[in-house]
């Protein structure tokens, strides 16, 4: 017997997926009305710095 994934209609991002320019788009000004918008942090690890 098969199970049955509940659908969510979140949208998602597969892993390894270059998602750098879309995190940079800011929302539209509909989106953001609608609440449908995230605030996006992004940590960067500078390897090259000896410290």
């Amino acid at each position: 017997m098969k199970k049955h994934r509940q659908r969510t209609d979140e949208p998602t991002v597969a892993e390894g997926i270059d998602t750098e320019d879309e995190l940079k788009e800011d929302a539209s000004p509909e989106e953001k009305e609608r609440g449908e918008y995230t605030n996006v942090t992004t940590l960067s690890l500078d390897e090259n710095d000896p410290s």
